[in-house]
Formats: structure tokens, sequence, C-alpha cells
């Protein structure tokens, strides 16, 4: 079976064939000092691994993403743009920004499958010429649907027609990792760690074998599926694995663990991993 939504991701060979298109905009997630040491030509650095948000109240979620918008407008991204991110490998840095630009209504938006490290294996070049972009026209026109507050994650806790994903680390899942004022799991999640969605190599598993791994846990397409981690970076990975499989209804719970263990008020369990 191949992927529902194959075009979400580019191979190597596409993004070299479409480099010189004017309206191509790349986008290099991984760290500033890394993209220095050299990255793909043309490629733009945009490390925003730093910025999460632990509030999705109605206030400060609006002001974090209006400061998303301007980030991304800074890099020259236009409404027409064909965004493609990337790091070392299909990894949770340009996923997270591949699920931004798809909740701010932007289509055109493509992960490199296998990252950085695919393009070095096909022997091609690297530069270290860094272009300063003109800012662009990206607006965004949100859609509401893609995001989970902490309150619509509570208010589904029960509901059947709902799964909770945790994407974290065994640990952290368990509560013997803290990383919040309190450790422990959101109550009822299944735990599937984001790495399980590649290969060995960095590349995105084949349909086959994550319609098969989701299937398994009871994650299936006619549930609404909320993923979490700690800062929306690894459940970002796991909403685009979904939507490679043709799961329609996929919010990504962007204050994650980094809200939901810092709020007292708000339920957890502690799981033993089996």
């Amino acid at each position: 079976m191949d992927y529902v939504n194959p075009n979400l991701l580019w191979t190597v060979d596409e993004l070299k064939s479409r480099l010189t298109d004017p309206k191509l905009v790349l986008l290099d997630m991984r760290t500033p000092e890394a993209y220095s040491n050299g990255h793909i030509p043309g490629a733009r650095s945009f490390d925003i691994f730093g910025i999460s948000l632990i509030d999705t109240r109605p206030g400060p979620l609006q002001a974090f993403l209006w400061i998303i918008e301007h980030l991304i407008q800074a890099k020259g991204v236009n409404s027409d743009s064909r965004v493609v991110v990337y790091d070392e490998i299909a990894g949770m840095r340009s996923a997270r920004l591949f699920w931004f630009l798809e909740f701010f209504g932007h289509d055109d938006v493509h992960m490199l499958n296998g990252g950085l490290n695919a393009w070095q294996a096909a022997d091609l070049q690297l530069t270290h010429h860094a272009a300063i972009p003109k800012a662009g026209n990206f607006k965004m026109r949100q859609r509401p649907e893609l995001l989970a507050t902490a309150e619509q994650v509570q208010d589904r806790l029960q509901n059947p027609a709902a799964v909770i994903v945790d994407t974290r680390s065994d640990a952290e899942y368990t509560g013997e990792v803290v990383r919040s004022k309190r450790g422990g799991a959101i109550p009822g999640a299944v735990h599937i760690e984001w790495t399980n969605n590649l290969d060995a190599t960095g590349f995105f598993k084949s349909a086959d074998e994550l319609t098969k791994m989701y299937a398994e846990k009871s994650i299936t397409p006619d549930r609404e599926v909320i993923p979490h981690c700690q800062g929306a970076y690894r459940s970002a990975h796991t909403y685009l694995a979904l939507r490679l499989i043709g799961y329609p209804h996929v919010r990504n719970y962007l204050g994650s663990w980094g809200e939901w263990g810092n709020r007292e008020d708000l339920p957890i369990e502690h799981p033993v991993k089996a």
C-alpha cells in the first residue's frame, strides 16, 4: 500500500530537480551551527527549537501564534511559496514547522524524507553561502481543527471516539523522567514513541508498517487522534505520519506535557510500561 498523501514528503531527487524553482522556500530547521557547517544550496536557516508554548488558553495561544507567523514571514515565505523543510533526518524539528504551516492554512508544504543525511548519501553538494531573504507576505488562516488545547484534551478523556497519543520516551511516559512540575501521563493516553515512525536510516516507514503499528494500538482513522509530547515537536512528527496514511482527524496538542504537567488542576496517571 502506498501513502495516501505521498506529496507531503519529497525525495532527494524531487528537491534536486526543483532547487531553481522561484517559488521554492527551503528551510533548514537544524541549529545555526549545523547550518553554518554546510547546508543544501538555497536553504535558509530557521531554528525555532527553543520557542514553545505552555499555556493554550486563548490569550497566550494567539500571542504565540502571532510570533510564529511573524518568524515565518521573516524567512521570506509568501502565500504562494512552495515550502520544503528538513533537518538531519525526517525529524521532529522539521515536522513541527510542517504542522505549523498546515495549521496556518498553507497547503504547499513538504518534508524532505531522510533529511540532510539522505542528501549527502546521494553525493549531492552542500554550500556555506547564506543569503538574507526579503520578508514574505505570508498570513495565517488558522485551521482550528488541527490544534488541541488543554481544555479540548480534557473534554475528550472519556470519549471513545477520541484517542490521546503520547509520543514521548518510555521514561517520560512512566514518570521516571520528569520535565515539568509533575511527571507521568495524561490518563488513558496510548504510548507510541515518535521514533517508531522512522526506519533505521531516518526515513518514514512504509504506509503498511505505519498503518499496522497504529491499528494494533486501536489508533484508527475513524477516531479523532490527539498526539502530544513535551513541546509539540515529536507529536507533530506523529501528526505527519498519520497524515501520510490518510487519517482525517488529527489535532496536535500544542501545549503538550509542558503545559499539562505544570497545571495541577489537570489529571495525570503513572503508567507501568509493559
